[in-house]
């Protein structure tokens, strides 16, 4: 029975599989239209973010790594002293979640009774700088400086023998801050993934005050009000950098295979892949026929693919899922925002071509280092 468990878990660890789940509930979760924010109401949804949710998504967490820690495997990958800190990221980060967000449901609960967000009634009162502030930063000082200390005495320093340019660890993984950037590597070229979609990312979580400006919610943890604004940035901080730092970190095994949770890091494990590039995809496979020795006109397909991305469907969107949105910030700061969301979304679109149809490139010139 617990090999079955372990066999599931294993399955849906699948990158395709886990993400594809966790992009679909994510809207549900965090719905950025009225629609599917009274949906989400009217299912349930909403009481993930109340004090019983939130016991109930910290024992789920707790039970599955209490389980997992019975399997040598998985015990041997979360245990790893590279690894610790990563699970602890984790939990802070569903915490911190749970935390801002039921303040957010709670306070729109409160506006819709008629009564005012309970921020505006915690302002009366008034707590002093000194000595209450000081006196609690100092004891959160003292309780993280012995938890360092603990730590580092628990659990050894992980530090190996120095570079040896003739022996390469398998696998060799970059620091978890920059785990997101090397599995971007796997889908793109290294300067999109190491230089276009970490700016894209920044300036998209620092363009959202600015292309929203929403007055509503100021001041006060809402949901309801700024729907948009937080989905858009739960989308980038979560979808597009803790997902990825986890796979990076958990799954990611000998040679950049995927292994699941529960799953032994077989160094001799194959998978056999062969990749096309979309122009390969349309002339031998749909075509059936040689590829033309012109650059342009091999790789037309893809650039009318990408111009019809980036120019047909900004205009479409403003008139259909994004018309109120539209009318309400103009031409200027719409464009800047369905800009950065095309390029956000473009990463997920590249891993599903490249999970399905083994898609690299939709523009491949090699002969001038220039591939999308």
């Amino acid at each position: 029975m617990i090999e079955t468990i372990k066999q599931f878990i294993n399955h849906f660890s699948s990158p395709k599989i886990m993400f594809s789940i966790l992009l679909l509930s994510f809207f549900f979760i965090f719905p950025p239209t009225e629609q599917l924010y009274q949906l989400n109401r009217k299912i349930g949804l909403d009481k993930i973010w109340t004090k019983k949710g939130g016991i109930v998504i910290f024992l789920f967490l707790f039970s599955f790594f209490i389980f997992g820690l019975t399997d040598s495997n998985f015990r041997l990958i979360v245990a790893k002293p590279d690894n610790v800190p990563i699970v602890g990221l984790l939990f802070l980060v569903v915490f911190f979640l749970w935390m801002a967000l039921s303040q957010a449901f709670a306070n729109d609960r409160r506006i819709e009774q008629g009564k005012k967000p309970k921020e505006f009634d915690d302002a009366k009162e008034k707590v002093l700088v000194w000595p209450d502030l000081v006196y609690i930063e100092f004891i959160c000082l003292i309780l993280c400086a012995a938890l360092l200390i603990i730590w580092s005495i628990l659990l050894s320093a992980p530090l190996e023998e120095p570079a040896n340019p003739t022996i390469s660890p398998n696998p060799s993984k970059a620091p978890w801050y920059f785990l997101g950037l090397q599995e971007m590597l796997v889908y793109f070229d290294p300067w999109i993934a190491g230089v276009l979609f970490p700016t894209v990312i920044l300036l998209g979580f620092m363009s959202i005050p600015y292309i929203d400006g929403d007055s509503r919610g100021s001041g006060y943890f809402s949901f309801r009000n700024r729907k948009l604004s937080v989905s858009i940035f739960l989308f980038f901080w979560l979808v597009l950098w803790i997902f990825l730092i986890t796979t990076g970190t958990f799954l990611r095994g000998p040679n950049w295979n995927f292994f699941g949770p529960f799953e032994y890091w077989d160094i001799h494990k194959l998978e056999a892949l062969t990749n096309i590039n979309l122009s390969e995809f349309v002339y031998m496979i749909i075509m059936k026929k040689g590829m033309p020795h012109n650059i342009l006109l091999r790789e037309m397909w893809g650039f009318l693919l990408i111009g019809g991305y980036f120019l047909l469907l900004p205009p479409i969107f403003a008139k259909t899922i994004f018309k109120d949105l539209y009318a309400r910030i103009g031409l200027v700061r719409y464009s800047i925002f369905i800009v950065f969301l095309l390029l956000a979304i473009a990463l997920p679109i590249k891993m599903y071509l490249r999970w399905f149809f083994n898609v690299k490139y939709i523009i491949a010139i090699p002969e001038f280092f220039f591939n999308i």
